[in-house]
Formats: C-alpha cells, structure tokens, sequence
C-alpha cells in the first residue's frame, strides 16, 4: 500500500525582528494549523513606550510569542515561533530560540533601524539566519546590496524579498532559511561529518 518508510523530521524556526514589522502576519500567512497568536489590544499605558509613528494603524501587539506549523514536504515539518519585538519582552527570546535551527529576522526598510538588535542577537548566538524583507505593499525602495551594507551583515548571510501576508512567499523564505542553516552546519561539521 505505501512507499518505503521516510523519517519524518521536525524543527524548530524563530521569526525576529522589530516592533510591527510583520512577524505575527508571516507566521499566520504560511501556518498551516491555526497560529497560536498572544496579541493583545494596546491601551494608553504603553503610549509612552511603544512608538506608533511609523504603524499608525496597529491596534494590538505580540507580549508573548506566535506560534505555527508548516509542512516543507512529506518529510520536514517546521515550528514556528515568532519573537515579541518590543525591547521590554525581549527576556523571552532566549527561551524561545533554544533548540531553533535558524531565525528569519523580518525588516521592514522604511525602519531598518529596528531590526540591528535581532540581527546583533543572532550572529551573537552564532544561530544561522536570513532576512526577509517585508514590502509592505510591493514596494521594495532599496536593493539587496544597499540592505547588506546597510545591516553590515557578511555575503553568506541570504537576504530575501518577501511579502508577509503570502503563503508563497513566506515559504521561499522558509525554504531559504532551512537550505542556508544546513550549509552552515554542513561547513562546520567539515569534510565528512555529519
């Protein structure tokens, strides 16, 4: 009745970044269970703390984390965990990243400054990651390149166009991050290793 038996593997991806850029939508876009979501309605008290200038619409914000699940194939299963971005529940990150193969550090360019502590964050851990570049609305204003320099990130780290709210999308991000964190790990393991 059925093929030979395939090991099913599965791993945990962490999805960083700002405050607002789309982590909570790019988890929701591409799960393919209901996302576990810990939104809650921002109130007057975080006025003073969140700075709204830049996502006048945002109405509610991630105090915990997102979770999803997504089948690459018959084989690969990936657990999501999106990071809150604002600087008071970053205590949470290093919980959620243990045992993550890779991160997405999600960047929107219109504020490319939020995004240097997840990149500091993760080349500090030495967790491999890509960047996903959220264009909001299509618009992408800045090349690859500029974004690299911009980041100071070095040439072997994937920087990828994205849109959040696309399933497609989202998942070429995806695909990316798994390829780039087995090269990294196959390159530390050396000729032969495993």
């Amino acid at each position: 009745m059925g093929g030979p038996e395939t090991d099913l593997v599965s791993v945990k991806i962490v999805v960083g970044g700002g405050f607002g850029v789309g982590k909570t939508t790019f988890v929701g876009s591409v799960s393919e269970i209901m996302p576990l979501t810990t939104e809650a309605v921002m109130t007057a008290a975080s006025a003073d703390v969140d700075d709204l200038s830049a996502v006048p619409d945002k109405t509610t914000t991630t105090v915990a984390m997102d979770f999803g699940r997504v089948s690459l194939d018959s084989e690969l299963i990936l657990y999501l965990f999106g990071t809150p971005g604002q600087h008071r529940f970053w205590f949470m990150w290093d919980d959620l990243v243990k045992g993550a193969i890779g991160a997405v550090v999600l960047v929107d360019t219109r504020r490319l400054a939020d995004c240097f502590a997840a990149v500091d964050y993760f080349e500090e851990l030495g967790l491999p990651f890509v960047v996903g570049v959220n264009g909001f609305h299509g618009e992408f204003q800045y090349g690859v390149e500029d974004i690299r320099e911009a980041l100071s990130i070095s040439a072997h780290v994937p920087i990828v166009e994205c849109d959040a709210r696309s399933r497609e999308s989202t998942k070429q991000v995806l695909i990316t991050l798994v390829q780039h964190a087995m090269s990294v790990h196959m390159a530390a393991a050396g000729p032969g290793g495993s």
